[in-house]
C-alpha cells in the first residue's frame, strides 16, 4: 500500500474519494441517523441545487464555492435531512436541526414543509416557511421572504409554489394560496391570493401587471431566468 505521501504525489485523489464514500457508507449503516446524508433522492436534489446556484446566481464562480460557502445551499440540504426524519417520525430531531439551521443560517424552514429541486435560496437571510408549505422545482426564493399562515387558521394554512416561480426580496405569501408555475412575485410584495401561472404580481397588496382581466402573462421561466424587472416597462402606475 502506499504512503500517504506517494499517495499525495501520485494522484490518490480519486481514491480517497473513493474510501470516504466507503466509509460514510459504513457509518451509516451502524447509525441510522447519518443514513439521511446517503439517500439517493438527497444526493440528486443537492445536484440540482448546486447547479441552480452556480448557473442562476453571478456571484456563484464555482460549484465547490456552493457547496462549502454558501449558506442558502447549506440551509436547504440541511432541511431536507430534517425533512427526511419529520417524515420517518424522528419529529425531536427534527426539530432541533430546525432550530440550529435557524441558528447558523438565519433561515427558518420547518421540517414538515416540502421542497422541490433545483432550488435556489439566493443569500437566504430572513427566509421563513411554514410547515405545511409546498415549494416546486427550479424555484428560486431570495432573501427576508416569507412563506407563512394568516394567524388564524390551523391545518394546511401555508403558501403552495409552483415550479419555476421567482420569488422577490422581501416578498410575503400569507395562507392556503397558490402560486401558479412559471409566477414571477415582485420585492417587497403582499400576497394574500391566487397567481395564476406565468404572470407577475407587484405591490402591496400584490396586483397582476396588466390588471386581473387581462394580465400580463410571459414565456420565460423566471425561477430560471433571474428576470426581476422586466414588468417595469409595461407597468404604467410605476413612477419615481
Amino acid at each position: 500500500m502506499l504512503s500517504p505521501i506517494d499517495l499525495a504525489n501520485d494522484g490518490g485523489e480519486a481514491w480517497v474519494w473513493i474510501q470516504i464514500k466507503a466509509e460514510a457508507r459504513r457509518d451509516a449503516e451502524t447509525e441510522p441517523a447519518l443514513a439521511s446524508y446517503l439517500d439517493p433522492n438527497l444526493r440528486s436534489a443537492t445536484v440540482a441545487d448546486l447547479i441552480a446556484a452556480r448557473y442562476r446566481d453571478p456571484a456563484c464562480v464555482s460549484f465547490s464555492h456552493c457547496l462549502l460557502n454558501y449558506k442558502g445551499f447549506l440551509a436547504c440540504q440541511a432541511h431536507r435531512v430534517a425533512h427526511k426524519l419529520w417524515t420517518e417520525s424522528r419529529m425531536p430531531l427534527a426539530l432541533a436541526l430546525q432550530s440550529r439551521i435557524s441558528d447558523v443560517f438565519a433561515v427558518d424552514i420547518h421540517p414538515a414543509a416540502e421542497i422541490g429541486k433545483g432550488i435556489l435560496f439566493d443569500h437566504a437571510t430572513g427566509v421563513v416557511v411554514g410547515e405545511t408549505a409546498v415549494i416546486g422545482n427550479n424555484v428560486s426564493i431570495l432573501h427576508h421572504v416569507t412563506l407563512g399562515g394568516t394567524g388564524k387558521a390551523g391545518g394546511d394554512r401555508h403558501p403552495k409554489i409552483g415550479d419555476g416561480v421567482l420569488i422577490g426580496a422581501g416578498a410575503t405569501i400569507l395562507g392556503n394560496v397558490k402560486i401558479g408555475k412559471g409566477a414571477k412575485i415582485g420585492a417587497g410584495s403582499v400576497v394574500l391570493i391566487d397567481v395564476p401561472p406565468k404572470t407577475t404580481v407587484v405591490g402591496n397588496p400584490a396586483r397582476l401587471v396588466g390588471g386581473k382581466d387581462q394580465p400580463r402573462r410571459h414565456d420565460e421561466v423566471p425561477g430560471e431566468s433571474m428576470d426581476h424587472t422586466s414588468f417595469i416597462s409595461e407597468w404604467s402606475d410605476y413612477v419615481i
